[in-house]
């Protein structure tokens, strides 16, 4: 998905500029370090492109662009729950319109911050007042950080996640480590297991790892890089692969879209809503998800 040939709807700053695609809005960032692109629609990161690499960010083919579903690829941002734990599915923070709040260069990059408020079609689904932030640091590494604000007089349960789909040359040669060792396998009814300390794919995975080591990484022999990926904020990381049948049953999705993805999210996992990380009267919380690519 060619987003950087696009003429500008708007520039805002030398490196900054509003672009359209379909029926989105998408904040693009071309700089001297990387190349980036953040829909407003979810708030979502489409893309993220260091200088003479392939994108570490995948997006699928077929992924539905109209504002209104919930994008295929990218990073999604699943609040305020993770999963099927109520309806819509992860929540709808991932299908909401997002404002831009503010773009800025520093000697590391660029940052751009997008804002999501509660109101009343928000309430009507989830009954709470919340203030969140997306900052987005686009240089030598992407940076990812939810923060979430309770500015109401009464404390809220969340779960969440930043469920970043990342590009890979092929699935079947990548060696992921850092996971940890213990797993709730969601294609096995929930089962609790244990894996081994480095995991190379032959079938579907739907695993949340409940604990991980402060960085996971994804070694790709075909794009000679490893992509370090460091979390803070969470109590898990969940990896996913749908394989082909999994694919092939999406509409979003290409049958072999599967073989070029790998989701690494950062995760604050819960069982239920109820049971979800409490966030007190005017508190916040930060999950993040920082994704450094290493090449050889």
């Amino acid at each position: 998905m060619d987003l950087y040939s696009l003429p500008a709807l708007s520039v805002l700053s030398d490196t900054v500029s509003i672009i359209e695609k379909d029926a989105l809005k998408i904040v693009r960032i071309i700089s001297g370090k990387a190349r980036a692109a953040i829909a407003l629609h979810g708030g979502h990161v489409m893309s993220y492109q260091p200088s003479d690499q392939p994108d570490v960010i995948w997006m699928s083919e077929a992924a539905i662009l109209d504002g209104k579903a919930a994008i295929r690829g990218g990073v999604p941002v699943c609040w305020p729950w993770f999963g099927g734990l109520a309806s819509p599915s992860h929540g709808f923070a991932r299908t909401s319109e997002w404002q831009l709040i503010e773009h800025r260069e520093n000697e590391n990059g660029v940052v751009v911050c997008l804002g999501l408020n509660d109101s009343q079609q928000t309430r009507d689904i989830w009954p709470h007042q919340f203030e969140l932030k997306l900052y987005v640091e686009v240089g030598d590494q992407l940076k990812i950080t939810l923060d979430m604000h309770n500015p109401s007089e009464v404390a809220w349960p969340f779960s969440a996640a930043l469920h970043t789909y990342l590009n890979v040359s092929d699935i079947t040669s990548v060696t992921t480590s850092g996971m940890g060792p213990n797993y709730i396998d969601k294609l096995q009814d929930g089962k609790t297991c244990q894996g081994d300390s480095e995991l190379v794919l032959s079938h579907a995975i739907d695993r949340i790892y409940t604990q991980p080591s402060a960085s996971i990484h994804v070694e790709d022999k075909g794009y000679e890089r490893t992509l370090k990926v460091e979390n803070q904020g969470h109590n898990a990381a969940v990896m996913w692969n749908p394989w082909e049948e999994g694919a092939s049953a999406m509409a979003d999705m290409n049958d072999n879209g599967y073989q070029t993805m790998l989701c690494v999210e950062s995760t604050v996992f819960s069982p239920s809503l109820e049971s979800g990380q409490l966030v007190a009267a005017g508190e916040s919380h930060q999950l993040i998800t920082t994704i450094t690519p290493i090449t050889a």
